[in-house]
């Protein structure tokens, strides 16, 4: 069970330090078939002390001879000295500046620096040869501390290696500057130690003097460790460098301790305690190689699909194990947050191996008053709770987080109502887009729909919408207009006006087919409630129509001729629409065989 979120940290307890020194934390870790070597060598000529000569080199060399079969992937650069520091030196004659410093103080006369470089891409370049440091030149600064014996100056290249013939190890780099005046404790957690065979941890130290051996101790888990005769238990800061037997890096140390007797299969952490009853040290480098197989899981969110108005989102995510020395178990449990809420849930599927990663996709509901920008958090192996259920290599680069951006909807505008003529029974003819003429859209991005639901789902779209007739009187139409990222709505009605009639100046009822009627447009089945009065020249009635009845050239009025079909003539007409908004209509009209 652990917390996300945190940084990961290396606790460091039982001490009061320097105001100027920086807790030793961890700096890069590496799971996989790993291990470390280092070199390095002083400026001094000799152990400082008040009686030795006031002098210091600005230059010094050391030899780098790994084998064949070891692979460098990374290599850092560490060099520290007297005073507030010379933070651009050369190695094999290439100009280094110093990408991080550090400093300590035994006292405000008496300050301290250390620095680091990563020289990766020179080591690899260069490979085993000798590696000369120059251009560190603290000359002018070592008088005043030659008289306490605390002028020195020295570096380390600890390089770090790849081969196949080891065991799966994380490799961990911690550094800082911390001095050792009494008792330094640092636990290291997040440890799972399958085997503590050749398991081995290593330091630089600074200002150590080989003749000061007082209560110098290195504790691991409470028992002391040390390489006699190189590194006596009673004398760890002593000038020496473990991986080539070296005993004469005055005032600096680069030692390494096995330590697999020390730590125990099984073990989550391991305590390291560094003594000095007298002699003034300073760590600047601590690594620990163990053989331990764990997983790694951490997630990206690699991208999203957002929708118009809706609180609905997928998220594309990748669950990788990179940094790693076991596989990342199925059903690694993936939780989602916004706002700090939990928000969804998935899992991993497979076993996904060391190096490798599994892709998937999740639906969210967001809560339904968003904001539209929001944070989406997503953590791997996390229950919802913010608690795992995988022991990993690194407990605290679980979580990844993007910023979405919600699709909101404007507000629908509603536009003026277009009118048609009545066609009859409350139907009109419309061509849709002309409700549209002001805003000056593209007729591509437009589409039309009796409902909201269906401008929506862009179901059942209006397929003719420049030849529409409509279903109801008033009826409203809903206009979806394509926009990046989201679309824009615009609603109007359409309504029915009785346009005024057309009245034909003649027909010719002889049973052709062909304009055999009184056919008055926009009349019937429109104008429902009409009247229709027909006189010939003589001022007589002689027919009477309605909406039931059209004229089609018949008498059905007077004692005479009643039935007959008139003759050639010309007629006066009476069309009384009985509407409060026309007049009666009245004119003649020619009838011809």
């Amino acid at each position: 069970m652990k917390k996300h979120f945190y940084i990961l940290y290396v606790l460091l307890i039982g001490v009061v330090l320097p105001v100027l020194a920086q807790d030793v934390s961890l700096y890069q870790q590496f799971n996989g078939r790993y291990d470390y070597t280092a070199i390095g060598n002083t400026m001094n000529t000799v152990e400082n002390g008040t009686l030795g000569p006031c002098t210091i080199l600005t230059s010094s060399s050391s030899n780098l001879s790994l084998n064949s079969d070891q692979t460098i992937v990374a290599a850092y650069l560490y060099w520290a000295g007297t005073h507030t520091g010379d933070f651009n030196i050369s190695l094999n004659n290439i100009d280094i500046t110093a990408e991080r410093t550090f400093s300590d103080a035994i006292d405000s006369d008496r300050v301290f620096f250390a620095a680091f470089a990563d020289v990766t891409s020179i080591i690899i370049d260069q490979g085993n040869t000798e590696y000369t440091i120059s251009n560190f030149d603290l000359t002018d600064v070592i008088t005043p501390y030659c008289s306490t014996g605390t002028n020195f100056g020295g570096w380390a290249i600890t390089v770090i290696y790849e081969d196949d013939n080891l065991p799966l190890n994380q490799l961990n780099v911690y550094d800082g500057l911390q001095s050792v005046p009494n008792n330094l404790s640092i636990t290291l957690d997040n440890l799972n130690v399958l085997d503590n065979e050749n398991a081995k941890i290593g330091f630089v130290a600074w200002e150590g003097d080989r003749f000061i051996a007082v209560n110098e101790q290195l504790t691991i888990n409470g028992n002391v460790i040390s390489n006699y005769p190189l590194n006596p238990a009673n004398n760890a800061f002593n000038g020496t460098n473990s991986f080539t037997g070296a005993t004469n890096l005055y005032n600096m140390d680069i030692d390494v301790y096995n330590i697999q007797n020390n730590i125990a299969i099984g073990d989550t952490s391991a305590t390291i305690a560094l003594t000095s009853g007298q002699d003034f040290v300073m760590i600047n480098n601590i690594i620990t190689v163990l053989n331990s197989q764990l997983p790694d899981a951490t997630i990206t969110i690699d991208d999203d699909i957002v929708s118009c108005g809706d609180t609905s989102i997928e998220i594309f995510y990748t669950v990788y194990n990179s940094n790693s020395t076991d596989v990342l178990p199925a059903n690694t449990p993936i939780a989602f947050y916004a706002y700090g809420e939990f928000i969804g849930t998935s899992e991993t599927t497979t076993d996904i191996p060391i190096n490798g990663s599994e892709s998937h996709s999740v639906y969210l509901n967001l809560p339904e008053n968003s904001e539209p920008n929001i944070t989406i958090t997503v953590v791997v192996d996390d229950d919802g709770t913010m608690n795992g259920i995988v022991t990993e290599t690194n407990e605290n680069n679980n979580s990844a987080f993007s910023e979405i951006e919600l699709q909101i909807i404007p507000e629908i505008v509603v536009l003026p109502h277009l009118v048609g003529c009545n066609e009859g029974f409350e139907t009109a003819s419309y061509n849709l887009y002309e409700a549209l003429q002001a805003l000056n859209l593209n007729e591509e991005d437009i589409t039309f729909y009796l409902s909201l639901e269906d401008l929506e789902n862009i179901s059942h779209t209006i397929s003719i919408p420049s030849d529409y007739n409509n279903i109801f009187n008033p009826e409203t139409i809903y206009v979806r207009v394509e926009r990046d990222p989201c679309y824009e709505i615009y609603q109007f009605n359409l309504t029915i006006e009785n346009c005024p009639p057309y009245i034909p100046q003649g027909f010719s009822p002889n049973a052709d087919t062909k304009n055999d009627w009184f056919n008055i447009q926009n009349l019937y089945d429109i104008f429902t409630n009409h009247e229709l009065h027909i006189f010939n020249r003589y001022g007589d009635l002689i027919f009477v129509g309605n909406n039931e009845k059209p004229w089609d050239g018949s008498i059905n009025r007077g004692l005479n001729n009643n039935g007959e079909i008139v003759p050639v003539g010309t007629y006066y007409y009476i069309l009384n629409l009985n509407d409060p908004n026309y007049k009666p209509f009245v004119g003649w009209v020619y009838v011809n065989y």
